[in-house]
């Protein structure tokens, strides 16, 4: 008989992350707000694929999709329809939008973004913020997870196997602290290609002026600005954070929800920007290389046209804000209840929730005053009460979610703070 053996995987699963072994299950199958594990154990899913699952797990809308365009092929590796009408529409929803070019994944997007801004500027460095996360490549890992601050505006790699030559082409700056930021801007100027940043910076909301800041200092030194809106694009607002925070960049990246759970992503920004990957007005060493097969393939594109056709849909937004806001007031009421210094950063349709005393969490520094350990016991609870959620990480609120499941999430969340509570 066959049984799953998760050790023929590296790591025995995703690499870095790994349930603790007394929780880890293998996943079955995916309903609206519910996963079922192989031992048929059910969990209210707030985890979410790491979001790519805004809609809900199987939504009618994707499989009608995906199955209308699957007895068609499944890429060919030329323009197709849906890739087309995808584009369009991304270009009407997103404000910085005039271009688009698709990708397979949000590190794709991120990393071909950087190659796009220094070939527009013929300059070699670029600066991200630290504890921003922009995938997996390796001008990204860089300050992602310090454990104590950044020599800034250096920062040490995050992963092995990174070449150290590497960092010397990114800068590193605290996220929401505007002057240094600009400073940095404005001392590398003559080198500096792009200023990318996470406007949602993990479950750090910026601050009043901080965005508008890096728009100012990248406009006046002629720096690509690019917004890495894989998880806030469709989810925080229709327009993404550029809507929601009233900042356009020059470049934005797009991944997760924009595909209905599908593996997809898209870079979309300024023309002009953008035509350095137009292999028909330069010979192609003087392009920007950004090709891979699967690229805007018809499948993904199909459920990202579905995706869109349920998100503009009239009180998507205000359903989202109305369960999360639910959800996270009552997890901070709960924890005070049982003597936790409980916060839930973030915005409404995804947050995190973090055990310390500090009440304004404005960086990775102030992050770090978290106890860990704590959310790591209090996530256990949850995990073995029935709520799926990634220990110390990020709540992804979707569009199947209903107050029954924040009724009974609370309870749960109750019962789990009186079970931490009982061990101090």
């Amino acid at each position: 008989m066959y049984r799953p053996d998760p050790e023929v995987l590296a790591g025995g699963g995703y690499g870095v992350f790994v349930l603790p072994p007394e929780v880890s299950m293998v996943i079955a199958r995916g309903q609206g707000s519910r996963i079922w594990d192989t031992a048929g154990r059910e969990f209210i899913d707030y985890h979410l694929g790491s979001g790519p699952v805004l809609l809900g797990h199987a939504h009618p809308a994707i499989i009608e999709a995906v199955r209308n365009q699957v007895e068609k092929g499944t890429t060919y590796f030329f323009l197709n329809e849906h890739q087309i009408r995808l584009a369009q529409r991304l270009v009407e929803a997103i404000p910085c939008g005039e271009v688009v070019h698709f990708a397979g994944s949000g590190t794709e997007a991120t990393y071909f973004a950087l190659r796009i801004a220094r070939t527009f500027t013929g300059r070699t460095k670029i600066m991200k913020f630290e504890g921003g996360w922009h995938g997996m490549h390796d001008y990204a890992l860089w300050g992602t997870v310090p454990d104590q601050p950044s020599p800034y505006p250096r920062a040490n790699p995050d992963s092995a196997g990174i070449p150290p030559v590497i960092g010397e082409t990114v800068l590193v700056s605290p996220f929401n602290d505007a002057q240094r930021a600009t400073q940095l801007i404005e001392e590398y100027a003559s080198d500096l290609a792009a200023v990318i940043v996470e406007p949602l910076q993990r479950v750090l909301v910026p601050e009043r002026d901080f965005l508008q800041a890096l728009r100012q200092a990248t406009t006046r030194h002629g720096v690509v600005l690019i917004f890495d809106e894989v998880v806030t694009g469709f989810r925080i607002a229709w327009g993404g954070a550029q809507e929601a925070y009233g900042v356009v960049p020059d470049l934005a990246t797009y991944g997760k929800a924009m595909s209905g759970g599908l593996p997809m992503a898209a870079i979309v920004g300024r023309a002009d920007i953008m035509s350095v990957l137009d292999g028909r007005r330069a010979e192609r060493s003087k392009i920007a290389w950004a090709t891979c097969t699967l690229n805007g393939n018809p499948l993904c594109a199909a459920a990202g046209n579905a995706a869109l056709d349920v998100l503009s849909q009239a009180g998507t937004y205000e359903h989202l804000h109305h369960i999360g806001s639910r959800l996270r007031a009552g997890i901070e009421e709960l924890g005070a209840r049982y003597g936790f210094p409980v916060r839930c950063p973030g915005e409404d349709a995804v947050f995190g929730v973090r055990f310390t005393e500090k009440r304004v969490l404005r960086n990775w520094q102030d992050l770090l005053t978290a106890d860990r350990e704590l959310g790591l016991k209090w996530s256990l609870e949850l995990l073995r009460r029935g709520l799926l959620v990634n220990p110390n990480e990020k709540f992804y609120l979707s569009l199947a979610h209903t107050d029954e499941d924040v009724d009974r999430t609370l309870q749960i969340v109750e019962e789990a703070f009186r079970a931490i509570a009982r061990s101090r």
